[in-house]
């Protein structure tokens, strides 16, 4: 059965059309532009409720089918379920404000170059040539990824501590909170594709077309809120220390296509 309880959001010129009500099919829109301002077309179950009553706890499982406008749009899209750690969805009215919190995630995620989004470190060697990381973070592309983080960790206190002083150890000390997990997906998102994902508690595992191509044990922790967006946003955390967040310019107007949004309790 069609999930119906998703709500449209969307800035100025930006769309989310509604192409049919039976088959949860929408066509979600952000118009071309410079980077002078944020663009964004969404829908989500959360909008109007605090995090704590996010409507989602495992098990479950989603599926829906969809397709982007272009493989390289600047900025970010996707859909999946999160805790909204940031509030960035706090613009569209009427929105209960939220606290900053540490990431509750698992979805399909389309970043473009400019994002860093891992907080691990990147494949490499300890002094004696052992292979300690031995595989790449995924940072961007088009990815199945999740992070299960705690309400709140001591090494918090310290990562605050030293952030005006060393931005790179501040994020070694992010990592050992956050557990995240995730692989770069090859795949022609411009195609219509059927996407799933199951959230257990223990494990995540993601489906593309009925085959599985990912799973973890970097279950999120509940509530979680269910988002499908597209918008011109970045954001990067290097393993250098650097740090950059903002809009990107759209030479193009963008959209993403998705229907048949179900959703299983189980």
């Amino acid at each position: 059965m069609a999930y119906t309880q998703l709500k449209p959001h969307f800035t100025p010129s930006a769309s989310v059309e509604e192409i049919s009500s039976e088959s949860s099919h929408y066509l979600l829109t952000i118009p071309a532009g410079k980077a002078d301002k944020y663009r964004d077309a969404q829908l989500d179950d959360y909008a109007q409720i605090t995090r704590r009553r996010f409507p989602h706890r495992p098990p479950i499982a989603i599926s829906l089918s969809t397709r982007i406008s272009s493989k390289n749009i600047p900025g970010t899209w996707g859909f999946g379920l999160w805790n909204d750690p940031f509030g960035l969805s706090i613009g569209y009215g009427g929105k209960p404000w939220r606290l900053p919190a540490l990431p509750n995630a698992v979805w399909f995620f389309g970043a473009s170059e400019e994002n860093y989004l891992s907080f691990r470190e990147p494949a490499g060697f300890d002094t004696g040539g052992k292979i300690t990381r031995p595989t790449q973070p995924a940072v961007n592309g088009f990815l199945a990824q999740s992070f299960r983080s705690p309400k709140f960790h001591p090494l918090l206190v310290l990562a605050g501590l030293v952030f005006p002083f060393s931005r790179k150890l501040t994020r070694r000390l992010m990592s050992k909170v956050i557990a995240e997990d995730g692989i770069s997906l090859d795949i022609d998102t411009t195609d219509w594709h059927r996407y799933r994902f199951e959230w257990g508690e223990k494990r995540v595992s993601f489906e593309v077309d009925e085959v599985q191509v990912f799973e973890s044990a970097a279950s999120p922790n509940p509530s979680l809120g269910l988002v499908i967006w597209i918008d011109n946003q970045y954001a990067a955390f290097t393993p250098e220390g650097k740090i950059g967040f903002g809009v990107l310019e759209n030479p193009e107007p963008a959209w993403l296509e998705v229907k048949n949004i179900e959703i299983q309790n189980k």
